[in-house]
């Protein structure tokens, strides 16, 4: 009979919320009062979002771990993205944890995403402490939040002992946390005190070494490294080990180096004790999902389990002729071992060669994840181009099935009525509605997944900036049919050139321009937007015709319109089926995909005669 053992020494949480709640400031008030620097250090805000990305945007988009002591006790801290499409991320974090904390915006409440990672949680049997966040503010209503918390843990299917989690009320930013709301906290000791009430990681102390890998880190001297748990059993240098693999083979494994995380920083250890978060180095092939055991005794471990992708989108490289002038890398060969590399270090993508060989589908959780890789990509040289992102469709027997996501929207009552219309022009259906009073609404939608990609940019206009939107998964269901993506056409460039600031000045009565004089351009560009629903072929290269009568520098005062720049997700959302972005370490341009002018004619000429 196997006996289970506690390791009360060990605590290995997940920090889990839903984008901008705290979580990310409420650990950097941890590691402060934990001890993990000494008076008077300077630290950067937000530690733990280490990538530039993550700092310019402000939002987790990997999971990353620390460890932290408190009363003797190693604490293992993993911070978790909270946008669904990083969902992959939280699913490889909680396979590491035993427990977790779940931060709520003591305002806003649960949100979709919060649905979502607190529905891994509670799939993952995980127990669970809340903590209610921003108890600040002006608008908090945490008493009305708990309430929400509670429902939600229900609506989930949460458990008796799930339901009887320890509240606190928390104000990240100052660090502070209280078990009462209101007696004011002082510090952080309520949420370590919390974090220790939670079980220990169990183990079987007669089973041998046995872990499996959560997440992948690199080293430039160690190489390749694979993180995870020790399941069972201890670990010394230069024990023996195998790896087993998604196929089941075993294949022998020599370690270089055995690390453990001690703060911000791994520390290289002799040993490991179950229940711990150990980095091994010396794991070249090593992939996620991997089991890796004791030699005389291998043993396979089910493999991380994480949601379908919903989303593809073809990544090509760069046919255009301004190609290579601005990237260092564009060969289609490089571009696929990157891509080879993102799918193996993250479980959510995948990836799919085509018979075309310098194109390749990249299957995801969601565009704004497909726009992180891409922006990843450009920034380390790479040039490429990437068509729309399509919705993955399923089939059923006859009936053909589609990713239908949850919607959540707050908005001033006076954009109610332009929200509702934009979200049923493209089959979403209100679920809810609720008016507190306050002069803002709050509305649920289920709309196709489909139907949300573009919406961000075009809600933030009709709302004035002062909507939320948030949405998350919600399962596969009945297609509900075709709906218009873009009601505007495409100002396409019928030659190469510069663009001459007195065409854009006559272009642009025409629709808004995305190019700025003296700009390249060549056939098939796309330089703006058509205000009718047909595209256009356009010469922005025309230069005024001089006459003796007409001085040369005459009428040079030309006041262009200012073009907005073209971000990323700006260019994904607008591209039409026939449209690809180009994306280089310098610019993001539109274009389409036949160049020709000639023969897009040509080929819309044909598609007439099939339709007729």
């Amino acid at each position: 009979m196997k006996s289970t053992v506690i390791n009360n020494n060990i605590r290995n949480i997940a920090i889990i919320a839903h984008v901008d709640h705290g979580k990310t400031t409420l650990v950097d008030a941890m590691f402060r009062q934990s001890g993990l620097f000494r008076a008077g250090q300077q630290v950067n805000e937000r530690i733990m979002d280490s990538q530039d990305l993550e700092r310019e945007r402000g939002i987790t988009i990997s999971a990353k771990n620390c460890s932290v002591r408190w009363q003797g006790v190693k604490i293992n801290i993993v911070d978790t993205p909270g946008h669904s499409d990083f969902g992959g991320e939280v699913e490889r974090a909680l396979s590491m944890t035993n427990g977790c904390v779940l931060l709520v915006d003591a305002s806003e409440g649960p949100l979709p995403q919060t649905r979502f990672v607190l529905k891994k949680a509670l799939d993952a049997g995980l127990d669970i402490v809340v903590a209610i966040n921003k108890i600040d503010r002006n608008d908090a209503r945490p008493a009305q939040v708990l309430d929400e918390i509670y429902d939600l843990f229900i609506d989930l299917g949460a458990n008796e002992t799930q339901l009887e989690f320890p509240v606190l009320y928390t104000i990240g930013r100052e660090g502070v946390a209280s078990a009462e709301l209101n007696v004011p906290g002082r510090d952080l000791a309520p949420l370590f005190e919390a974090v220790l009430s939670l079980p220990g990681p169990a183990h079987d102390p007669d089973e041998p070494f046995q872990m499996q890998v959560a997440d992948l880190a690199y080293s430039d001297y160690l190489g390749r490294m694979a993180v995870g748990r020790v399941l069972h059993g201890t670990l010394s240098a230069r024990e023996p080990l195998i790896r087993i693999d998604e196929n089941g083979l075993e294949i022998p494994l020599k370690l270089t180096k055995i690390q453990a995380y001690e703060g911000l920083k791994l520390e290289e250890t002799e040993q490991v004790e179950a229940g711990d978060i150990v980095v091994l180095a010396g794991t070249e092939e090593v992939n996620i999902g991997d089991s890796i055991c004791a030699k005389n005794a291998p043993r396979r471990l089910p493999r991380i389990i994480v949601d379908e992708p919903t989303v593809s989108m073809r990544f090509a490289i760069n046919s255009s002729p301004l190609a290579g002038q601005e990237g260092k890398i564009v060969q289609s060969r490089q571009i696929a071992e990157r891509l080879k590399l993102e799918s193996r270090r993250n479980v959510a993508i995948s990836l799919e060669e085509t018979e075309d060989k310098d194109s390749f589908i990249v299957k995801g959780r969601g565009e704004f994840q497909m726009a992180i890789l891409l922006e990843q990509m450009r920034r380390e040289g790479f040039e490429l181009s990437v068509g729309r992102p399509e919705v993955i469709l399923k089939k059923s027997g006859e009936r053909l099935l589609e990713p239908i996501e949850r919607l959540l929207v707050d908005c001033d009552e006076a954009f109610l009525g332009v929200v509702t219309e934009k979200l049923s022009l493209r089959k979403g259906r209100m679920t809810s509605l609720t008016n507190n009073g306050s002069g803002r609404v709050r509305l649920e939608f289920s709309v196709p997944s489909r139907g949300l990609i573009g919406l961000r940019d075009e809600f933030l206009t009709d709302t004035k900036g002062t909507g939320i939107m948030n949405s998350c998964l919600e399962g596969y269901d009945e297609h509900r049919g075709d709906f218009p993506t873009r009601f505007t056409g495409s100002l396409v460039a019928d030659r190469p050139g510069r663009a001459v600031a007195y065409a854009l000045f006559n272009l642009e009565p025409r629709g808004a321009l995305f190019v700025s004089p003296n700009d390249p351009i060549y056939e098939g560009m796309v330089i703006g937007e058509h205000n009718r629903e047909n595209d256009i072929d356009v010469n922005p290269a025309k230069e005024k015709k001089l006459t003796n009568l007409r001085a040369a520098g005459k009428d040079e005062n030309i006041i262009l319109t200012p073009v907005r720049p073209m971000t990323l997700e700006m260019a994904i959302h607008f591209a039409r089926e026939d449209e690809m972005v180009e994306v280089t370490p310098k610019s993001i341009r539109l274009r389409k995909k036949i160049l020709s002018a000639m023969e897009r004619h040509r080929q819309e000429g044909k598609k007439r005669k099939v339709e007729d």
